[in-house]
């Protein structure tokens, strides 16, 4: 089994292309996670996560998700090899996003790390209606 679960903040604003073949939107960012424990007297550390999000799912995070914002990833890891110009063989790591949730509160991060119980109630980046957990229309974030 092949599965992820991520909550992080954006590093910067995810990045759109469009494969050479078939023209399909591909976004990709990078998420800071917080590592869960800290050495006494030293700062809490961070690992940079890569994500890769296609289609429907790239075109949500794309739109939605702003460097800095707290998000939530669920997915996969998948690794590629390629020559570089130089010849040499070149390895990368990735997760590629399956689902994607906002993580903020509602009120654009006023009150950060309130967590997945602050997001929509389904996963918005493969839904056509929203749905809200609690709270009126004026909590969303956008």
């Amino acid at each position: 089994m092949n599965k992820v679960i991520l909550m992080g903040r954006l590093t910067r604003d995810p990045e759109v292309r469009y494969t050479q073949t078939n023209n399909t939107l591909v976004a990709s960012f990078s998420l800071a996670v917080n590592r869960r424990f800290t050495k006494q007297g030293e700062e809490r550390q961070a690992d940079f996560i890569n994500i890769v999000a296609w289609s429907k799912t790239g075109e949500f995070c794309s739109k939605y998700f702003k460097k800095g914002q707290q998000v939530g990833i669920i997915g996969r890891i998948q690794t590629r090899t390629w020559d570089d110009d130089q010849g040499q063989k070149r390895y990368v790591t990735e997760v590629i996003a399956e689902e994607a949730y906002f993580a903020d509160s509602r009120r654009d991060g006023e009150n950060q790390g309130a967590g997945f119980e602050n997001t929509f109630g389904e996963n918005i980046a493969n839904n056509s209606e929203f749905q809200v957990t609690s709270g009126s229309d004026d909590d969303l974030p956008f």
